[in-house]
């Protein structure tokens, strides 16, 4: 397979940090929560070819966490990338959780990840457990250095009320934040942000503190764009890069309104049914896939860097490859907007 098929798979988009360096990540991503065994077992074999794909096709953006598979895919993407020059590649982990041995009844996540060491989690955003988190993430990847690291849902959808994450914020911006700043001013990371659900706590971060990019999963996409009213905005202001997660919206924007379609991680409400299908019904009326447009959106905007959609089939990661280089006609764009179903103020591909 050749790279040069999958033109904007390989694009480059680059972000001066705080600290001085300048990263460069490639247009598709690789989310690795996969890895991780979400929602299903996965064979070392399988997980190998998916990678071994995600590379040939010009991915070398490498999102992961230690939550995803209970430290499973931290440890899978060692033996990957340990193969690979390090400066050929950009990888992005987080911290804020701490894994702690257990017994298998005992471990988090059941019925999300499966098969998994048995660990257990615990929220951790002080100074302590921050460093202790990049610790053990660079034993888990076989690395020397990270390059980006990101405090982990300190946001309302992960601990459950606006106050709960307030204190989290709190609790990040006293310790942990600290921590980050001295290992970036240090040259052990290159950039620090937030990996969170919630574009509101990603802006309140951004004006407390020095980020230089932030993961934002489900919150800028085809289906919301909320996120133009002040944070992206600021953001391009302050020259902060923004990573989209979860383009697709946990699957709807890539299945389209079939029944059992997931939106947010759980299975869709009737609204947002009917407007994907909405959406749907313009993008067929253009022969372009729901999919296409959902991946296409979000890199319009002169904030985003990188957009890291999930894989967990080789054909998955190709797909995605070759829908970024879908044609796409700028009328379908005109006719979303003028239906309300997407906002006047959003860039839109050329």
């Amino acid at each position: 397979m050749r790279e040069a098929k999958f033109a904007r798979a390989v694009r480059k988009r680059k972000l001066a940090t705080r600290s001085g360096a300048t990263l460069q990540f490639t247009e598709l991503g690789f989310g690795a929560a996969p890895l991780g065994n979400l929602y299903r077992p996965m064979t070392e074999k399988e997980a190998r070819a998916t990678l071994d794909v995600a590379w040939a096709v010009g991915c070398r953006h490498y999102d992961t966490a230690p939550i995803y598979g209970l430290g499973l895919s931290e440890t899978r993407l060692n033996g990957f990338l340990r193969a690979k020059p390090r400066d050929a590649f950009l990888i992005s982990t987080k911290v804020g959780r701490l894994l702690h041995l257990c017994r298998p009844e005992e471990r988090s996540f059941q019925g999300g990840f499966f098969e998994t060491p048995s660990r257990r989690e615990s929220f951790d955003y002080s100074y302590d457990g921050v460093m202790r988190s990049i610790e053990f993430s660079l034993e888990r990847l076989g690395l020397d250095r990270i390059d980006i690291v990101y405090a982990h849902d300190v946001d309302v959808f992960t601990h459950g009320s606006r106050e709960a994450s307030d204190a989290r914020v709190g609790e990040f911006m006293d310790g942990g934040y600290r921590a980050l700043v001295k290992l970036r001013d240090g040259g052990a990371i290159q950039a620090i942000g937030a990996g969170v659900n919630e574009w509101e706590v990603a802006e309140t971060l951004a004006r407390a503190g020095d980020f230089d990019v932030f993961l934002l999963a489900g919150r800028y996409t085809l289906l919301e764009q909320e996120a133009l009213q002040s944070f992206l905005p600021y953001c391009v202001d302050k020259k902060i890069g923004v990573v989209i997660g979860s383009p697709f919206n946990s699957g709807i924007l890539a299945t389209g309104p079939k029944r059992g379609a997931h939106y947010n991680y759980r299975p869709a409400p009737p609204a947002v049914l009917e407007r994907v299908r909405r959406i749907e019904t313009i993008c067929k009326a253009y022969g372009v896939k729901i999919a296409e447009a959902a991946l296409r959106f979000p890199l319009s905007h002169p904030a985003i860097v990188s957009a890291i959609p999930g894989g967990q089939k080789p054909g998955e990661v190709r797909r995605n490859a070759e829908m970024l280089d879908a044609q796409i006609p700028a009328a379908m764009w005109r006719t979303l907007k003028a239906e309300g179903l997407l906002r006047a103020d959003a860039p839109t591909p050329r």
